[in-house]
């Protein structure tokens, strides 16, 4: 484990969600268009069978995931140490009306802290589990 890559440690797998609702944080990887990971520890909520997540238009999570909906998560701690399997999953982008409910459910998650940092949040993703081919 020492040094090793946490993608070879815990190669993605397809499943539901519901084994991450008592974490904190978890690894969001997103795909640049060559192909390369990107990971960040992110903020989330299970809302139901998807995963929600609050961020800024203009980060490059965002970006990135506008040109490719594919996506793996994988429970960490703040700093983006990941501590279990990765999951693959499909993102897109919440409507309006939609990302009122996913504000709801990270504000119910994470209280007053919540609450100051989604100030400047404008948009919200919604992680669906990868089919199983």
């Amino acid at each position: 484990m020492n040094g090793a890559d946490p993608e070879e440690r815990y190669p993605p797998t397809s499943m539901t969600f519901e084994h991450l609702e008592p974490e904190r944080f978890i690894s969001l990887v997103t795909f640049r268009r060559s192909g390369d990971r990107v990971a960040t520890p992110v903020w989330f909520a299970l809302d139901h069978l998807q995963i929600v997540v609050g961020t800024f238009d203009s980060s490059g999570k965002a970006k990135r995931l506008r040109h490719t909906d594919r996506v793996e998560i994988a429970p960490c701690n703040f700093r983006g140490l990941v501590r279990g399997p990765y999951v693959a999953g499909v993102a897109s982008f919440l409507e309006p009306t939609e990302a009122i409910l996913a504000a709801a459910a990270l504000s119910d998650k994470y209280g007053w802290q919540w609450d100051m940092f989604s100030r400047k949040v404008d948009v919200y993703i919604s992680v669906v589990p990868a089919p199983v081919a």
